[in-house]
């Protein structure tokens, strides 16, 4: 029996290893040289005049990205329903409300005309998905934000490296983007996440809420050369800081960040060869000029498919590959269901979409044989 082929695994290579083993001889376990070193690199990969601030979940990001924008009680947020539950779940955090919107059926992204109908007086921010890996259409989404003087903090945890109109996500002109380094993402540091912003004095919040809210870095205070016990807590923050143990990944994980993209690509270009004539939609592409990340591959069965999704997912495991759903669109959870009184027809593109997607593994320590297992199976089933 062939083993079981999963649905993602961590790319980590002996520089990751050693780097993490010299920070384990180093003496310095929680924040320290090699996150500061991290944050630095990744500054300098997101561009000019870029500020970076490592954390230790891109949950935590969004959370502290949001707080250092205002946002608090009485004020609303405008989020994707097709998303993980965290990108919502941090609204909730500050007192704010989630409003939710419907996507596109093409991209699967915040769908920019239901932004503008869901705005009401007391909406303040909004909080794009770039699904997949592919970008929003940021254009338009800023345009909104510019004319009713709203947030906008992108959610990339999925779009790392994705480009946008020529542009690195992350050199766009929102408040903030925040990325994710969860062991399945793009690149990791097992958990982990970064907050990018060119506005200091968000920076400058989000460095004091990430840890306690204490006014100097426990880094900063242990290794001065001269006695600095000394700090005073200035707000009541969170335990939000990254380790050196995740960051020594980080530094090696975000060179291989284009040399990733190119085998993801690769991968996904081989996917659509190989299912172009099966009864399928498969997952739209960046435009011309641009990246798409590639974090997931999600195709989409028609009906003449003649099986139904989870029967589908059932079918691939009993041929040993691991699939995913991505996602329950959040109004059908219990807790956003119930607290906002949802029904599923509310938003009938993300209820589409769900019923029909399936993730396929897309990694980039598959081998040629591997992928060749996913498509036998799948071409097997439904050819």
């Amino acid at each position: 029996m062939t083993p079981f082929l999963p649905f993602a695994l961590p790319d980590i290579g002996e520089e990751e290893i050693n780097e993490v083993v010299d920070s384990l001889r180093s003496g310095w376990l929680t924040t320290g040289p090699k996150t500061k070193r991290f944050e630095e690199d990744f500054a300098v990969f997101a561009g000019e005049g870029a500020e970076a601030i490592a954390v230790n979940s891109a949950t935590a990001g969004l959370h502290l990205a949001l707080e250092a924008s205002g946002i608090g009680p009485g004020d609303e947020v405008i989020v994707p329903v097709y998303t993980f539950t965290s990108t919502a779940e941090v609204v909730r955090y500050l007192g704010a409300e989630p409003v939710f919107v419907d996507i596109d059926s093409e991209t699967f992204n915040i769908d920019p005309a239901k932004i503008e109908a869901a705005l009401t007086s007391r909406t303040k921010a909004i909080i794009p998905v770039h699904f997949a890996g592919l970008s929003c259409a940021m254009d338009e989404i800023m345009a909104i934000a510019r004319k009713n003087s709203l947030k906008v903090i992108e959610d990339a945890a999925h779009a790392l490296p994705t480009t946008c109109n020529g542009r690195l996500v992350g050199a766009l002109e929102s408040d903030a983007t925040v990325y994710s380094f969860y062991a399945t993402k793009t690149i990791t540091t097992g958990e982990g996440g970064m907050i990018v912003t060119r506005n200091a004095d968000l920076a400058r919040r989000c460095r004091v809420m990430r840890l306690h809210g204490i006014s100097r870095d426990a880094f900063d205070r242990y290794t001065s050369t001269k006695p600095s016990w000394h700090y005073e807590v200035v707000a009541p923050g969170f335990k939000y800081n990254m380790t050196d143990l995740a960051a020594s990944l980080g530094i090696h994980q975000l060179k291989k960040a284009w040399m990733f993209q190119q085998k993801r690509e690769s991968l996904a270009l081989r996917y659509d060869e190989a299912f172009h004539d099966l009864p399928v939609k498969l997952p739209p592409t960046a435009r011309s000029g641009d990246l798409h990340a590639w974090h997931l591959y999600v195709l989409r069965l028609t009906v003449a498919a003649n099986v139904s999704r989870d029967r589908f997912i059932e079918m691939m495991a009993e041929r040993g590959v691991g699939c995913s759903v991505h996602f329950i669109p959040l109004h059908l959870h219990p807790y956003w269901r119930d607290r906002y009184r949802l029904q599923p027809e509310d938003f009938p593109q993300a209820f589409s979409a769900y019923a029909c997607a399936v993730s396929l593994p897309i990694y980039t320590r598959m081998s040629e044989a591997d992928q060749q297992k996913v498509i036998d199976a799948v071409q097997e089933i439904l050819s």
